[in-house]
């Protein structure tokens, strides 16, 4: 079986294995944030060489606040009991940053999400990742 991204850059840098249990949902949020990010600009690039300016914009709106709230609130439905305890985790960590323009409750519902994405990412399982993305983005009818 083909290494997963996360075991392959710990190989490659000498980076022990960690208990992911150890983790605070925080942790888990900030990764996911990274590769959520990563997956949406791998697709916006994918649909064509156009202006960094256009690219940015593309990508900006679907890796807002506001639109991962919306997003994980249509996959609830699809998330597994681990995934959605791993959601309601990084909903509700107290952060002390917030987004700018950006609701209390969008903030905590995205750190939410991006921390259930964070998790995938961590226990391999990319494969998920770009099932839950692609269904998300169906949901909202959103074309990229």
């Amino acid at each position: 079986m083909e290494k997963g991204i996360d075991a392959y850059i710990r190989e490659q840098f000498d980076i022990g294995e960690v208990d992911i249990r150890t983790y605070s949902p925080l942790t888990f949020a900030y990764i996911g944030d990274g590769i959520y990010d990563l997956v949406i600009r791998s697709i916006v690039v994918g649909r064509g060489n156009t202006r960094v300016n256009e690219l940015h914009k593309r990508t900006s709106y679907i890796v807002k606040a506001h639109t991962q709230a919306l997003m994980v609130e249509k996959l609830m439905p699809n998330l597994t009991e681990k995934e959605q305890d791993i959601y309601r985790r990084g909903r509700n960590a107290k952060s002390f940053t917030m987004a700018k323009n950006a609701t209390v409750a969008d903030y905590r519902k995205a750190t939410g999400f991006e921390a259930m994405i964070g998790y995938l990412y961590l226990t391999d399982d990319f494969k998920r990742i770009v099932e839950l993305v692609k269904l998300g983005l169906i949901s909202l009818d959103i074309q990229i």
